[in-house]
């Protein structure tokens, strides 16, 4: 016997076949049909790879073209106002990405992880209704290849835990609308098939939950576990320990239940809860969020434990989450030190990791045939060598780290920023950009050939620079006033200072999907980390040579390294955070001695490695805030400062904020408005910010009116004193031909706003 479970699968292919095919779509090169055909084609060798690795519950709707929160959004019909006359896939990409007529939808993180999903917009006015074809067809289809499959879904009380509400109010008063479309989906799903079985996500039951909240679940899963009499309905959570959501769900006719143990030990003290109830528990044992090699012993030593609490016949091993944030497989990974290539373990690999599994738990190591014992001993064996290599233990960094003394920049913001606006002499709402600027095939091609070898160093070399030669000229140009050299030579803002420090891994094929098409290539902490030698300073003189107005330097920070990497797990990531950042400050060190004054330490991840609940959230603050000061700590007073951060509620994290001590923060506001802006007056925010006044996640570019428009709202708020004015992230995913007459309407928008303030 051997019962096992994935929570989900990645989607965007081995080699990122569906972002070519969708990128190819929206540049008119290729039409839907072709993406139809991609999209069928990996759905179908999904599912098999998934069934010959011997996985029971497999599944279906776990596939999306752009991200299954928007899939639910089309669902349910919840379609905004401004898309209502647009139909199928032009509806569906223009609510992701807008177009020249419609602002997109909102965009943000999952969670703490590095996936975005696009943000349900609530209205009184919405008329709700059942859209299942997506879903019963995908069913279907793997059916028809002999898999059959559960099927996912995106639970009713997550789904509007992530929605907003147009009119400001709680969306949860639309559970009761929402509810009776689900109980219909249910329906029709029932008629596919004898017995069918049902997931549902709920991981908005992992965070802090009120009474209220709590209210919610016990009516809604009554409902929907008695919706058709032949689904069974498993509800997964995770990330986190969901301990007082399953206690009410323990008391619901649903069949089983699904925890992350990974993430949080908190959840065995549900096990007694889950045994009493009679339910079967979808065990995430195997890390779906981290790419180390499963621990056999220590794996198996934790489903013994919970097998003395839940009946065994009771329990299905399954991965933590779904593997949609690790890469794809191991397969690719030709260049890679075969040592360290054995600790890991990909999306493929974990399919086989779990089938293992659970052959050794229910039916033990006898069971298994030659191949399989061989199989678990690599594993045991795997997993020595990695604890006992020379590779990961770096005593000089330990010694380092143990001895920092000074934890901090000198001098205070109110003196720094007189002695940095007298010695830079830029302008109220100064402008600048976040960074990069696009990334061509010309500049993507080079870099590629460059690191096979086909392009020396010099033709390398000099190809970046001409590129950085025609960012500096673009920029004085259309008249901004601080400069950035545009980045060509970096491939990721994470990977790029990945492959230059040691302790650092990297891959050639370890893509994960960030949004849509967007895939990032995560580097993994596998040893102590050092700086050998300055990333940064060489092209960053270079482009100031080029120039007399400032240039800014691009450093990503140290909480950012570590939370879009995969880190090591036999070591605490505070730790780990203090090792980048002495790494960093010495950059910043270099920088300054080489005449750079403005330095730009993006912190974009910040807010996303914030714990889920409210009493581990301190802890993170802490040692989040101490490596980026840490980080920093190197900067003269003249020195200026710069950070960015992506996608965040600020509310809650202002005075983290505060205690960063940045000169300088730009933060995503484009899809919002001002109204994240108002925190920072409410508190009486001293420091300089640029709200970014555009949106470069989507395509369209806004006329001068938008951005004065935009300028006005963000000077309602705070004084021009205190604003800079910028795109709200880096320019590298969008075309220069959107990029350029962005830019230009922004610099004009400036004049005339500065004009009217004169």
């Amino acid at each position: 016997m051997s019962k096992n479970y994935v929570i989900g699968f990645p989607r965007i292919g081995e080699q990122r076949e569906l972002k070519s095919v969708l990128e190819s779509y929206w540049a008119h090169k290729v039409d839907f049909d072709a993406v139809k055909e991609v999209a069928s084609e990996l759905k179908k060798r999904h599912w098999f790879y998934q069934k010959d690795a011997g996985i029971e519950f497999i599944s279906s709707n776990d596939f999306s073209l752009y991200d299954t929160v928007l899939d639910t959004s089309i669902m349910l019909g919840a379609i905004p106002k401004r898309f209502a006359s647009l139909k199928d896939e032009t509806l569906y990409f223009a609510m992701a990405r807008g177009d020249k007529e419609r602002v997109a939808m909102e965009m943000t993180k999952y969670f703490n992880t590095n996936y975005h999903y696009i943000v349900p917009e609530l209205s009184t006015a919405d008329n709700y209704k059942l859209n299942a074809a997506k879903i019963l067809k995908e069913y279907k289809e793997a059916k028809a290849l002999g898999i059959t499959t559960k099927i996912n879904l995106i639970g009713p009380i997550t789904y509007l835990g992530l929605s907003k509400r147009i009119d400001g109010g709680d969306c949860y008063e639309f559970l009761h609308k929402i509810l009776p479309i689900y109980e219909e989906l249910l329906q029709e799903i029932s008629k596919l098939d004898e017995t069918i079985t049902v997931q549902i996500e709920e991981p908005i039951f992992v965070k802090d939950i009120n009474t209220a909240l709590l209210s919610l679940i016990k009516p809604s899963y009554d409902r929907l576990a008695n919706a058709a009499a032949n689904i069974n309905i498993i509800v997964t959570s995770y990330f986190e320990s969901s301990h007082e959501a399953t206690k009410v769900l323990c008391n619901t006719p649903i069949w089983g239940i699904g925890l992350d143990f990974i993430s949080s030990d908190e959840n065995l003290n549900s096990l007694e809860l889950i045994q009493k109830s009679g339910k079967t528990l979808i065990a995430g044992v195997v890390d779906g969020r981290n790419i180390w090699k499963n621990d056999f012993s220590k794996t198996l030593a934790l489903l013994e434990r919970i097998a003395k609490t839940v009946d065994k016949e009771k329990i299905i091993i399954s991965s933590s989450t779904s593997l949609l944030h690790v890469p794809f497989s191991l397969e690719y990974e030709e260049k890679m030190d075969a040592n360290i290539k054995n600790w890991l373990s990909y999306a493929k690999e974990k399919l086989q990791e779990l089938s293992l599994l659970s052959k050794l738990f229910f039916d033990g190591f006898e069971a298994l045939d030659a191949q399989e014992q061989k199989e678990y001993q690599e594993n045991i064996n795997a997993n020595k060598q990695r604890e006992n290599s020379p590779l990961i233990h770096n005593e000089k960094v330990l010694h380092r780290v143990k001895n920092i003394t000074k934890f901090e920049r000198s001098g205070l913001y109110s003196e720094r920023i007189k002695l940095q606006k007298s010695l830079l002499g830029y302008e109220d709402l100064a402008t600048t950009t976040i960074g990069s600027f696009p990334q061509t095939q010309e500049v993507r091609s080079a870099r590629s050939e460059y690191k096979k070898g086909l392009l020396s160093q010099k033709v390398y070399e000099d190809e970046m620079k001409n590129y950085i030669d025609t960012c500096v000229a673009f920029q004085e140009e259309v008249g901004l006033e601080v400069l950035v050299h545009g980045e060509p030579e970096r491939n990721d803002m994470v990977e790029y200072f990945g492959e230059q420090l040691d302790g650092y891994g990297f891959s050639q094929n370890g893509w994960v999907q960030s949004y849509g098409s967007r895939c990032v290539k995560p580097p993994f902490i596998y040893g102590d980390i050092s700086r050998p030698k300055p990333m940064t300073v060489d092209w960053i003189s270079y482009a100031q040579s080029k120039t007399q107005k400032i240039m800014k330097a691009m450093l990503t920070g140290p909480v950012t390294i570590l939370n879009w990497s995969f880190v090591r797990d036999d070591k605490s990531r505070a730790e780990v955070a203090q090792q980048i950042a002495l790494a960093i400050s010495d950059e910043v060190n270099d920088l300054q001695n080489a005449g750079i004054k403005i330095i730009q330490v993006d912190e974009a991840a910040f807010k996303e490695g914030y714990p889920l609940r409210k009493e581990k959230i301190a802890s993170y603050e802490k040692w989040a805030v101490d490596a980026f000061r840490v980080s920093v700590s190197s900067a003269h007073e003249q020195t200026q400062i710069h950070t960015h951060m992506c996608y965040s509620d600020f509310n809650d994290i202002i005075k983290t904020i505060e205690a960063m001590d940045a000169d300088v923060i730009s933060i995503e506001t484009a899809r919002s408005g001002n109204k994240l802006l108002k925190i920072f007056k409410e508190v009486g925010y001293k420091q300089e910010i640029g709200p970014g006044i555009y949106d470069i996640h989507s395509p369209r570019i806004p006329s001068v009116a938008e951005m004065v428009e935009q300028i006005e709202k963000l000077l309602e708020v705070l004084p021009k004193e205190q604003l800079w004015i910028n795109p709200d992230c880096g320019l590298k995913t969008r075309k220069w031909e959107e990029v350029k007459p962005s830019l230009l309407n922004m610099i004009e928008a400036v004049k005339i706003v500065r004009e009217k303030q004169a």
